[in-house]
């Protein structure tokens, strides 16, 4: 529909696409025809001024040389019929560019008219196919809420036939499939493992760690929490956040998760991953369709930074190859100090006994000495020795050699 508004009264009129087309075909032809018909009075006025500049300069021609009259009056005659079939001219083009313009028009209102019809029918397809989409989407709609309330009555169904221990282990399953679906895909050379190390007295559920060229870059310790519609006791999010927290750090992951049903009608938990690393460095609580995403999203978050943790890693390495090797040396230093000292030790006791076996042996050069001093005194005075020193005061003695001595 297209709108007009009346220059008179102002009033505003509605009118459909042929009723605007024949209005504005009508207002075209008539400007069409005031244009021709003011280019035509124009155009006889102009051969009236020139007919009548013609006269008087004729009439003025007349007066100055009448031999001159006749060939001026010729020139005139042959500008009055130049000017004539012009003007016969200018209807001819007159009546050519009305039947141009009257085709024009009559073709392009013919175009206009297929284009409305074309318009038409697309929009009514459009409809039409609106309409199909919608029946479609309304369809679709019907089912999944059918399918959404009989799986709803089959868990409720599943979890009033398990106990409570079961319903923790089916919510643990579900994860564990979920994760073993895209393993292959999206994580080839990850590690997912349930946590049976109780060396430090409590496990988490699950433990996921990648690394690459030998650095590991992402760390999850999982905890997986359920509970059955009917017990009496509800159990919060919070009440787990400790010991997860606990299980974390003992196990040495970067991050911990807390994949859980409880609380189900909370608005907090209800809108998707949730950040608590408030309450505890690097914790998040999700439920069990955001399993998948919390991982790729951590997991894709740490492989960004993963040159920056290998960087580090070979500072690392190349620090405690410098502590090593400091190590070694202060062992070795240490270990040759220790040597060293011991064997200063014996040289120093060598040198001692050597100084104590000299002090020694000057002693017993000493005595040596001494007693070859007293040998060879005593050798002098055996040499010395004589009868007659030894009877010097035994004189019986002296008197008995003396009578000895004729008979030898």
């Amino acid at each position: 529909m297209q709108e007009i508004r009346c220059p008179h009264c102002g009033k505003i009129f509605q009118v459909d696409e042929s009723g605007y087309a024949q209005i504005l075909q009508q207002v075209r032809d008539r400007e069409f025809e005031k244009e021709l018909d003011r280019r035509q009075a124009e155009l006889a006025l102009k051969s009236e001024n020139e007919l009548r500049i013609a006269r008087m300069e004729q009439e003025s021609a007349h007066k100055n040389d009448l031999s001159e009259k006749d060939r001026e009056i010729a020139e005139k005659d042959r500008e009055i019929e130049r000017l004539s079939a012009a003007l016969s001219n200018a209807d001819t083009e007159k009546e050519l560019a009305v039947s141009r313009a009257v085709q024009g028009k009559d073709r392009e209102l013919s175009e206009k008219k297929a284009e409305i019809t074309r318009l038409h029918g697309e929009l009514e397809l459009q409809e039409k196919e609106s309409r199909l989409k919608e029946n479609q989407l309304a369809e679709r709609h019907k089912g999944e809420l059918k399918l959404r309330d009989d799986e709803i009555e089959r868990l409720k169904d599943f979890k009033a036939r398990q106990s409570t221990k079961m319903v923790g282990e089916s919510l643990e399953q579900h994860c564990l499939t979920q994760f073993n679906q895209i393993r292959m895909t999206a994580f080839p050379h990850a590690y997912f493992e349930k946590d049976n190390d109780t060396q430090t007295g409590s496990k988490g559920d699950f433990i996921f760690r990648e690394s690459a060229d030998g650095t590991e870059f992402i760390s999850i310790m999982f905890e997986m929490k359920n509970e059955m519609d009917t017990t009496a006791t509800k159990h919060k999010n919070e009440d787990f956040f400790r010991e997860l927290d606990k299980d974390r750090r003992e196990k040495s992951c970067e991050y911990a998760v807390l994949v859980s049903l409880l609380e189900a009608d909370s608005e907090l938990y209800n809108t998707g991953i949730v950040d608590v690393s408030y309450r505890y460095e690097k914790m998040y609580v999700v439920r069990p369709q955001f399993f998948i995403p919390i991982i790729t999203l951590l997991r894709n978050a740490a492989l960004n930074s993963l040159q920056y943790q290998q960087e580090l890693q070979i500072v690392r390495n190349q620090q405690l190859d410098i502590r090593h090797f400091e190590e070694n040396m202060n062992t070795f230093k240490d270990g040759f100090a220790k040597n060293y000292e011991l064997a200063s030790r014996k040289f120093n006791d060598a040198i001692a006994e050597i100084d104590k076996s000299i002090r020694q042996l000057e002693k017993v050069k000493e005595t040596l000495t001494s007693s070859e001093r007293n040998l060879r005194l005593a050798n002098d005075k055996a040499q010395d020795l004589s009868i007659k020193k030894l009877t010097k005061n035994a004189p019986s003695v002296r008197a008995m050699f003396d009578e000895l001595a004729p008979d030898t």
